[in-house]
């Protein structure tokens, strides 16, 4: 059965738990699915737009080799710098292995969500240097420099889309498969599928506009907005295309306030950022999976590992081996 059957992929935000992206792609390859189209935030970003470049063995190769002390190199964490982690090193080696690769040039369809601070709305990259969509989808914001594109400034798309299953919609295939890396302790059970109708949209804007009011509202937000002259315009989404600005006008020392100024040392930045956009990303993605809910979930706890464990690879492509194996033979697939 499984030979017939086509998927397209929906993969969510979550640090270094993305990793578990790559063995749920594994799992579904070796069981002969084809998998026609995928969408990212964040760390699924990265992990979907090397796969639909055809470059994601190369990059597990690279990424299952990696020890503490080269992630602490290759972040290039300075508390002192606009963003707390520079990244380029591990963006170099991401743009080394795609290449000047453009989405639109991609084996299957490709979209990688960022957010738009100012504007306050999710956007879809499905044109453009694919390197670029995803140095946009993974700028945590106080983290990672954000990048920032004629005046908009695009941070990680997690913040308003952890699971983007709607830009997968739009993709024929047989089933679509959510992945999620935020899962509560009482929400670690054998994924299955999500039977529910997806809800009216009115209802979910609402919630969601509720879920998120406190976040986007918060003093650091605005301080990077004013910086821009922009204003909040509400919650939506918005379709740009990478090519439509040249990479040399892209800037990666503007726009980001340091969080972490008044916060002291001892506590931890990093940690708490990372935790408190975790909790925030995992109620957005319950309330998405209301209105979009993909025909199976894979959900991988959120305490399987920190967002910044990235000497974790191997651990974490086995479980969501396991993940995906349950998933599918809890459905017969």
């Amino acid at each position: 059965m499984a030979q017939s059957r086509t998927v397209a992929l929906a993969l969510g935000s979550g640090g270094a738990r993305g990793y578990a992206h790559i063995g749920v792609i594994q799992v579904l390859e070796e069981r002969g699915y084809s998998i026609v189209g995928v969408a990212g935030s964040s760390m699924g970003a990265l992990i979907g737009g090397l796969y639909a470049a055809g470059k994601l063995d190369e990059f597990t190769e690279w990424a299952t080799t990696l020890k503490a002390r080269d992630v602490v190199r290759l972040l290039d964490v300075s508390m002192s710098a606009p963003g707390a982690i520079h990244a380029e090193k591990v963006l170099g080696r991401v743009r080394e292995i795609l290449g000047e690769t453009c989405i639109e040039d991609m084996r299957i369809p490709f979209t990688a969500v960022a957010t738009d601070l100012a504007a306050g709305r999710s956007v879809w990259f499905q044109h453009g240097p694919v390197d670029a969509a995803i140095r946009a989808s993974i700028a945590i914001p106080g983290v990672i420099t954000p990048l920032v594109l004629n005046g908009r400034v695009l941070v990680d798309g997690g913040i308003l889309d952890p699971l983007p299953v709607a830009p997968t919609l739009s993709i024929r295939a047989d089933l679509t498969i959510g992945v999620s890396l935020g899962a509560d302790a009482r929400e670690n059970r054998t994924p299955a599928r999500v039977g529910t109708e997806p809800r009216p949209v009115d209802e979910w804007v609402g919630r969601f506009k509720r879920g998120t009011a406190q976040f986007l509202d918060r003093e650091t937000v605005k301080s990077v907005v004013s910086r821009f002259g922009g204003h909040s315009t509400g919650l939506g989404l918005e379709e740009v295309g990478l090519d439509e600005v040249s990479v040399d006008e892209v800037s990666l020392d503007e726009g980001v306030v340091d969080t972490g100024r008044d916060i002291a040392p001892k506590i931890g930045r990093l940690e708490i950022m990372g935790r408190s956009l975790e909790v925030v990303q995992s109620a957005l993605a319950r309330y998405q999976l209301a209105v979009y809910p993909p025909d199976i979930l894979i959900q991988v706890p959120r305490k399987s590992a920190r967002s910044l464990d990235f000497a974790r690879a191997t651990e974490m492509i086995a479980i969501g081996r396991v993940l995906t194996e349950s998933a599918l033979d809890a459905e017969d697939f």
